[in-house]
């Protein structure tokens, strides 16, 4: 039986979260997200959840919504799901930007896909090459003995690594990342990230001030457009010996070639939402391997789809670091699938479900609903 779309279904869920959040953009306490699902003549159904983070990502949720309902779904009902890169073709150049919209659809079509195959996903993409994933833990912007104190929980139950994130005061992030290290030890990771909020000269005296505490990376140091400002932060901070990842200026392959061309970053932050998807996910991966980068994976607020789609791309490939930064469901108060992912000791064996292996939970769905009506 030929596949086609027979129906695309969208949601907009507002997420309570499981404490107020801070980084160098905003405080939340709710994560909004658009949520697909996408249903074949044959009835098998797949899903996709894209959560966009004001200040980070290019367009709203409700952005988001309305693009996906009123000029994704219409532009992919009738075609083969199976056929990703039809889809892609279809939807990218009708709809200009749009990445996380794209990045729903697709993910959901993916799933799909391999749910057709009755494979899970990873074996989709051609196998995996880890079975148990480490993740990351975070800190927010916060009193130093907060952050320790914080940090410990997580070295507690299992995590060997943790995000820290700076911003507004590099005398204050030092103390901070100060405060974790002699609580943990010296065996723990520590990567900070700025989320673009420095410019260069600060960035560069952060690094020199962060020198003693052993980072694992710095994080997105600059502004996004600013890819020289970045290589110049990269070659002061490796002669301290701390590596410089790349984040929000990485969108496309062309974004990523920027920064390979200029020595830019040491690593790249790759998420199935910003890259437009699993596929571009993974190419860009392997893309970077090629050029000697390598690549952390995770969105930090995802929903359960979103989530174990990056767990299964990041399982494929061993230039991925351990220590993913996917931990949405640790955040979340709930979830929209019917059994939520358990995190909680810093590390998952790989499912081996079809496709992404979750189920989207109807009655979770009409619970958490977005008023989008003023």
């Amino acid at each position: 039986m030929n596949l086609s779309i027979e129906h695309v279904e969208v949601f907009g869920i507002a997420m309570p979260l499981v404490g107020e959040y801070k980084n160098a953009y905003l405080s939340k306490s709710v994560v909004k997200a658009a949520v697909v699902r996408i249903t074949a003549n044959d009835g098998t159904t797949g899903c996709g959840s894209i959560e966009p983070t004001p200040g980070y990502s290019k367009e709203s949720v409700e952005d988001n919504l309305r693009v996906l309902e009123r000029r994704i779904a219409p532009l992919v009902v009738g075609l083969d799901p199976t056929n990703v890169h039809h889809i892609l073709a279809t939807v990218e150049p009708a709809v200009d930007g749009f990445l996380d919209a794209k990045a729903a659809v697709e993910m959901a079509c993916v799933d799909l896909a391999a749910r057709a195959a009755n494979v899970p996903v990873h074996a989709y993409l051609g196998g995996a090459v880890k079975e148990r994933l480490l993740f990351n833990a975070w800190i927010g912007i916060l009193p130093p003995d907060e952050a320790a104190e914080e940090t410990l929980h997580w070295q507690a139950q299992g995590f060997r690594s943790a995000k820290v994130k700076v911003g507004g005061n590099i005398q204050a992030d030092r103390d901070r990342v100060a405060a974790i290290r002699d609580a943990v030890g010296p065996d723990f990771e520590i990567r900070i990230d700025a989320n673009a909020g420095y410019d260069a000269d600060t960035s560069i005296e952060l690094a020199r001030m962060m020198a003693p505490y052993q980072l694992q990376l710095f994080e997105q140091p600059v502004p996004d457009h600013d890819i020289a400002g970045m290589a110049r932060v990269r070659r002061e901070a490796n002669a301290l010996g701390i590596p410089i990842m790349a984040d929000e200026s990485v969108l496309d392959h062309a974004s990523l070639i920027r920064i390979i061309k200029a020595d830019a970053a040491d690593i790249v932050k790759v998420k199935v939402m910003k890259q437009g998807g699993i596929l571009n996910t993974r190419r860009m991966i392997a893309t970077a391997e090629a050029a000697g980068l390598r690549c952390v994976v995770g969105h930090g607020f995802g929903l359960g789809p979103h989530t174990i789609a990056e767990i299964m791309v990041a399982a494929t490939s061993n230039n991925v670091v351990d220590g993913l930064e996917c931990v949405g469901p640790l955040k979340t108060q709930d979830d929209v699938v019917t059994q939520k992912l358990d995190l909680s000791s810093g590390s998952l064996m790989l499912p081996d479900g079809p496709g992404l292996g979750v189920t989207l939970d109807d009655a979770k769905l009409a619970q958490y609903r977005l008023d989008t009506s003023h």
